[in-house]
């Protein structure tokens, strides 16, 4: 199925088939292969960018082995959990293939980012790792792909916002109001994914001019600079996900409240407490590296002196 999208403020028109090709009979959606792309751009953006942070790059690699399926696990269980009278069969019972069905989309992005913390978490304590080193990594991965994902909402058709008559306004073909009609709306998905590269280049500003001041900065800069944007952004969307049939958009909650104690923590570390460069975590190893040579150093001169020379 095609569908025409139009941005009739800037004389643009597109024809979208939410089917990218097929593999052996099987539809495979555009939704699917950004999400994948987008994924790619991140785990190579990360590998690269890990040792400056004090990571190993093959850590990063072992972490998704254990990140990936539980972070899509944690986004589809958070959006089937607020819809799930989706899934919701006439006899009561639920379409469970449907529920495990994620080709087409239905991917909530704060579950994959619990889950993904949670994981992390487990993982740094496991391989005795500074969590907060690592997540300082980890969420430049996470606006990478969220920056490059949202553009499978985009061929999907959805995730827009309501009526506008602003130039960059969207017109799309949308059930509304009980029929099928045309509709000029704020293009969300479009608002979030230029959000997240800003955020992304803001953040690698920091760092590449040595702004980082403490393990976790960057983490909770994106928590401050993703959680605010989300929380302005939902507030023009259609689809939300509502907090068990009230009003409150769960998604824009959780974004003003995550910014909000993002803002605290950086408050508290950048201007109450302050740091040292050498309390960084790639800082301690490489002092604890430069002090294990000098350890070395020291026996083989012992051990030439020794021997008389």
């Amino acid at each position: 199925m095609t569908r025409t999208v139009l941005f009739p403020g800037l004389g643009l028109e597109f024809h979208l088939n939410r089917v990218a090709f097929t593999l052996f009979g099987l539809p495979i959606y555009w939704y699917g292969v950004i999400i994948a792309l987008g994924f790619l751009m991140a785990v190579v953006f990360c590998y690269k960018m890990a040792p400056r942070f004090g990571i190993k790059p093959d850590d990063v690699i072992d972490l998704l082995f254990f990140a990936v399926p539980l972070a899509i696990i944690g986004a589809r269980l958070y959006y089937i959990i607020f819809y799930l009278d989706l899934y919701r069969n006439e006899d009561g019972s639920y379409d469970f293939l449907e529920m495990v069905d994620i080709r087409d989309g239905g991917l909530a992005i704060y579950g994959g980012v619990i889950a993904a913390v949670l994981t992390l978490i487990v993982f740094c304590r496991v391989k005795k790792i500074n969590f907060f080193a690592f997540a300082d990594v980890g969420v430049f991965g996470l606006l990478i792909g969220q920056c490059v994902g949202r553009w499978g909402n985009f061929m999907n058709v959805e995730a827009y916002g309501g009526p506008t008559d602003l130039p960059w306004r969207m017109g799309i073909d949308a059930y509304a109001n009980g029929a099928w009609q045309y509709l000029e709306v704020h293009p969300t998905f479009l608002y979030e994914s230029l959000w997240n590269l800003l955020g992304f280049l803001l953040l690698l500003f920091v760092v590449l001019k040595g702004g980082r001041r403490f393990d976790g900065q960057i983490m909770w800069s994106y928590f401050l600079w993703y959680g605010f944007g989300r929380g302005l952004i939902e507030g023009l969307r259609t689809d939300s996900l509502y907090f068990f049939h009230t009003p409150i958009r769960v998604s824009q909650m959780l974004g003003f409240a995550s910014a909000l104690v993002a803002a605290c923590f950086l408050i508290y570390h950048l201007v109450v407490r302050r740091h040292k460069p050498e309390e960084l975590y790639v800082n301690r190893l490489r002092a604890a590296k430069q002090a294990r040579r000098e350890e070395n150093r020291k026996k083989e001169e012992d051990e030439h002196g020794g021997d008389g020379y």
